[in-house]
Order: structure tokens, then C-alpha cells, then sequence
């Protein structure tokens, strides 16, 4: 699946490790972001949740990639959700650019795909967001948990999928009796 680090130890063991030609070196220089990748895309695939699957449509383009998330537990069970993952050449100083591709009703996803995931915010006010210390493994585990145990009721980006949520929870599964559920006596 390595082919852009096989392509790089090729390159280097026909040329050796520094090439007299310094042009030719110049056009073939490997960005930070793209070393970086070699190495994360190794340790993600290797440490995959066993409910996402990971897609290269172009295999000497690891910055971007598709994700597909199938829960095997909880009130996503079942569902099969595809995201878009493109690494932006500034990283790792900066989080990677996701969309969700499927159209779903999640507090933490909007009808367009964007995405409230802490880790994914630049500048974060309770100190979980980026950090050039993550990988694109917590990324993919992030995502995978926005279906179970990171599902966001207190503070959703799609409010009206989370009042929703809740409702249902609190009238139709006996938590509060019908007549008191706050949800339900609120006028819209």
C-alpha cells in the first residue's frame, strides 16, 4: 500500500543517498507533510478499528484518503458512513480537513458534512483540539467514536438532530414519563 515510501527508497538507492546533480534533487525534494504521512498511514493501518476501512484512491497521494465507518453498536448500528479526509500541506502544525459524505442525522454532524469533532479544530477553548503531536490514527478513532461513545447531545452542531435524539430517548424508552419531558413541553 507503501507506494509512496517504495517509490522514495527506490529513488534513493539509484541515485545513493546525495546525488551530484543538485536541480534534479530540487524536483524531487518530499514535503514534511508527505514524510510524515509515509509513517502514519503505516501505524492507521496497522491499528485500524475493526469498524472503518481506510481508501486510497490514489496510492502516491496519501494526503488524501476515504473513510468509511460501518458501527457495530448503538443507534448508528448497522449504517455505513463515508468520509473525506484530505491532509493540508501545512500539517502537522495544522488538523486535517474532514467532510462527511453521507447524508445522516447526527447532533455532531451537519446535513452538509461538516464535522464538531474537538480534535479537528485549529484553536480548541477547552485545550483537546489539534496539536501536532496527533496522528491520523486519532482522527480515524475520533470519527469512529462520533458514532458510540462521543456522541454530543450537550453541545451539537446540528441542534435540531440532537433536541430530536433526545426526545425520542427521554419519552419513547420510559426514561422520564411522557407528561414531564422537557423537550416535549417546550413550545417551538
Amino acid at each position: 500500500m507503501l507506494t509512496l515510501a517504495s517509490k522514495l527508497k527506490r529513488d534513493d538507492g539509484v541515485r545513493g543517498p546525495r546525488a551530484s546533480n543538485p536541480a534534479s534533487d530540487s524536483t524531487r525534494r518530499v514535503s514534511v507533510r508527505d514524510k510524515l504521512l509515509v509513517k502514519e498511514v503505516a501505524d492507521l493501518e496497522a491499528n485500524l478499528p475493526c469498524t472503518c476501512k481506510v481508501n486510497f484512491p490514489d496510492p502516491n497521494k496519501l494526503h488524501y484518503f476515504q473513510l468509511t465507518v460501518t458501527p457495530d453498536e448503538g443507534y448508528y448500528q448497522g449504517g455505513k458512513f463515508q468520509f473525506e479526509t484530505e491532509v493540508p500541506d501545512a500539517y502537522n502544525m495544522v488538523p486535517p480537513k474532514v467532510k462527511c459524505l453521507t447524508r445522516i442525522w447526527h447532533p455532531n454532524i451537519t446535513e452538509t458534512g461538516e464535522i464538531c469533532l474537538s480534535l479537528l479544530r485549529e484553536h480548541s477553548i477547552d485545550g483537546t483540539g489539534w496539536a501536532p503531536t496527533r496522528t491520523l490514527k486519532d482522527i480515524v478513532w475520533g470519527l469512529n467514536s462520533l458514532f458510540t461513545d462521543l456522541l454530543n447531545f450537550d453541545d451539537p452542531l446540528n441542534i435540531e438532530a440532537a433536541e430530536h435524539h433526545l426526545r425520542d430517548k427521554c419519552c419513547t424508552q420510559g426514561a422520564v414519563p411522557r407528561e414531564k419531558c422537557p423537550l416535549l413541553m417546550r413550545k417551538c
